[in-house]
């Protein structure tokens, strides 16, 4: 049954961060806002599920469902790194550095605020 929890909210994951990818413009040259955007707010919102987790004891079949499952098929390290390769091909060095350390602390930012927020 807990395949079935990781299942349900990896789909739903997914299919959050495919809603953003064409919510969020794509530009030719630019910054990879729609990833950039999707692992922020997984990152807060791991955190703040990682509090309750560690403060209030969430159910595991909540911890399967949103940690694992939606969390897991809603962020995506493998798309920002597609990404920035593909800011290297194209020369892009600025947004490439802009993109690694804001994403970077941000994420890390965010995953702390989502902790302080649960407690």
């Amino acid at each position: 049954m807990n395949f079935f929890y990781v299942f349900l909210g990896g789909g739903l994951g997914a299919l959050s961060r495919y809603g953003i990818a064409r919510l969020v413009p794509v530009t030719t040259h630019g910054f990879p806002w729609a990833t950039f955007i999707t692992n922020i707010i997984s990152c807060i919102f791991l955190g703040y599920l990682l509090g309750l987790t560690l403060n209030k004891g969430l159910d595991n079949r909540l911890q399967l469902l949103l940690m694992t499952g939606f969390c897991g098929g809603f962020s995506t390290f493998s798309s920002y790194t597609a990404e920035t390769l593909k800011l290297l091909e194209q020369q892009q060095y600025s947004l490439v550095l802009i993109y690694v350390f804001a994403s970077i602390l941000l994420c890390l930012i965010c995953m702390w605020i989502g902790i302080k927020i649960s407690t």
